[in-house]
């Protein structure tokens, strides 16, 4: 573990991601409930939105996300971003 991981944790991370999905993208009353292992894509997020996700996740933790990451298995849930991205800081 380097320093950006000692840093902010898995944890951290996991919320930070939450709160940002859920503030900008559940606004419109509907009855989503946001869990951390609630399927995003479709149901919260649209391609429009994905893409709004990875610049926050790009701006928020310094970090290059390439096309060839944008799989479900790192971006489907809260908690697969939030394990991509603490992996992604753990390796940097």
């Amino acid at each position: 573990m380097d320093n950006s991981t000692a840093i902010i944790g898995l944890n951290l991370i996991r919320q930070q991601i939450h709160e940002y999905v859920a503030m900008n993208f559940l606004f419109d009353g509907s009855a989503t409930t946001l869990d951390d292992e609630t399927p995003l894509e479709g149901a919260v997020l649209d391609q429009t939105g994905v893409l709004e996700l990875v610049l926050f996740i790009e701006e928020t933790y310094g970090i290059q996300v390439d096309d060839a990451d944008l799989t479900p298995e790192n971006f489907e849930t809260v908690n697969a971003i939030a394990d991509y991205v603490y992996l992604r800081l753990a390796n940097s």
